[in-house]
């Protein structure tokens, strides 16, 4: 596995697919020997960090954020009641990765890892070495997932790839330079939940932002977009990378790209920034009582980043417009099932603003899906409701493998699975719980048919253990009218069912 710049990438990107025959020759294949392996599908999957379908045109919204979604669309299945299971990235994305509910995989808590025992049952090693297995992250904490899964990948991207500037001090260490990241970098020098170092922290931020001053970026006059880590790039760049990437891959491949934006900090570049100075506003919601009063927004705080976000959106859009047109010219669409999705969603309603919060309300947790067969021309539209953890034994399905058993999904429908709307789907926030343990607070909802039942469990800030709110989703997709008191017997047959859940996850770690 190597870690690579973006420059170096792009440098050689054209000669990869020589390099690799050169590899396979000398590993005694024959280019006249039938290869079993040559009907396979490549598997490109495209994740947008922090992407909420509440926020974008393809699903109604009323702004037009997704025009280009909306055009790939038209040769897709699109799924339009999609749910991530966390709120976050490390629990989003290990669903995504292993098909586990995060009370299985155990990725609960923030820069968290999969359970030991669990970190076998991924994607990567499910599909097998008849793929080429490539992961790429731009989100460090999807790469401390790659680094658990180093056995079963053939090639990990730096999460600096396509970028401007980067600061990992321990990129170059070698294989398991994230491990070296955790103890250095993270400790000394990461921004967003404090630094560890003062003195070495508040240098390398001075280092770094010169580095940026000095770079030409007439797209982003006032600020780059970054990552936490953090990393700054140009989203051009990076879809640059993104096109590059999909067109060096050596048949059959499985390609993991996790691209940071539209996650925050919110910076469209200057051909959107200002696109959406509409003066629309929408109808603002009761401030929830689990919002912390330190972090609570106003109105209008939530509804001029709701905008900034929406024209970052906009901005990402447009680079997968320029992918998506590549991919259609290179003949790739032929021979590639595409899959856009996201690990989790964002909120500007209700005081909270991000997604930083025990809340699971729609906006948060309810994510694109697109899936894009070989040669598809046609749209079609899933209506009942589908989760992230049905992502990895679908992918399997369209390679001709079996679903493992220790899968918490199933094959979506539309794809080959059963049309099933009464499923229940799960979802959870307990980044303060340790992982092996029981939980004492936490919040959990389940969807199934057209309602979705929350409990926030253990929270002082209720006089009950289990406070439980019931909103139907056909006819409240905004979730203002809780019909908890009123639905009694639907919202008991639920409840039995999620504090079973709970329970059973709890009762292993009774004394």
């Amino acid at each position: 596995m190597t870690s690579i710049s973006r420059r170096d990438f792009l440098k050689v990107g054209s000669s990869v697919s020589g390099a690799l025959a050169v590899s396979s020759l000398a590993a005694g294949t024959s280019l006249s020997a039938p290869d079993p392996a040559a009907s396979l599908p490549n598997i490109l999957i495209l994740v947008f960090d922090a992407m909420s379908a509440m926020n974008l045109s393809l699903y109604g919204y009323r702004r037009e954020t997704t025009p280009n979604f909306e055009r790939f669309a038209q040769r897709a299945t699109v799924f339009n009641q999609h749910y991530s299971t966390g709120n976050f990235t490390t629990p989003g994305t290990a669903s995504l990765l292993t098909g586990l509910y995060p009370w299985t995989h155990r990725a609960i808590n923030m820069s968290g890892l999969i359970a030991r025992d669990r970190a076998v049952q991924n994607l990567f090693r499910a599909i097998g070495k008849r793929y080429n297995r490539l992961a790429f992250s731009q989100n460090l904490l999807a790469n401390y997932f790659f680094d658990q899964f180093r056995r079963d990948l053939d090639e990990i991207l730096s999460p600096a790839s396509f970028s401007l500037v980067e600061s990992f001090v321990s990129i170059g260490v070698g294989a398991g330079w994230m491990d070296a990241d955790r103890a250095i970098g993270d400790v000394l020098f990461k921004e967003g939940y404090g630094t560890g170092s003062l003195v070495l922290g508040l240098a390398e931020r001075l280092r770094r932002y010169e580095a940026v001053a000095r770079r030409d970026t007439p797209d982003y006059p006032d600020a780059l977009p970054r990552t936490i880590t953090p990393v700054f790039f140009q989203l051009k760049d990076v879809f640059d990378g993104l096109i590059a990437t999909a067109g060096s891959l050596i048949p059959p491949s499985l390609a993991y790209l996790h691209i940071w934006s539209p996650h925050d900090p919110y910076v469209p570049s200057r051909q959107f920034d200002g696109a959406f100075r509409d003066g629309w506003t929408p109808e603002p919601k009761p401030s929830h009582r689990l919002v912390d009063p330190q972090r609570h927004h106003s109105v209008r705080t939530l509804n001029e980043n709701r905008r900034l976000y929406d024209e970052y959106i906009a901005d990402v859009d447009a680079g997968l417009g320029r992918l998506y047109d590549a991919l259609s010219a290179k003949g790739i669409l032929d021979s590639t099932y595409v899959i856009v999705t996201s690990d989790h969603g964002e909120m500007f309603e209700r005081g909270m603003m991000g997604h930083e919060t025990p809340l699971l309300y729609d906006p948060i947790v309810r994510v694109p899906l697109l899936i894009s067969a070989p040669g598809q021309s046609s749209r079609r539209d899933v209506d009942i409701p589908t989760s992230s953890v049905d992502l990895l034994p679908t992918v399997l399905h369209l390679t001709g493998a079996a679903t493992p058993a220790w899968c918490e999904g199933q094959i979506l429908p539309g794809l080959g699975g059963p049309e099933d709307p009464e499923r229940s789907l799960f979802m959870m926030e307990a980044k303060t719980e340790h992982p092996s343990a029981a939980l004492q607070k936490a919040s959990f909802a389940i969807r199934k048919g057209r309602y979705k039942l929350v409990d926030f469990m253990g929270y002082p800030q209720y006089r009950v253990q289990h406070r439980l709110e019931m909103y139907d989703m056909e006819n409240d997709p905004e979730e203002l009218n809780n019909i908890y008191s009123e639905t009694m017997l639907a919202a008991s047959a639920m409840k039995e069912e999620l504090l079973a859940r709970i329970d059973s996850y709890n009762a292993q770690f009774a004394e």
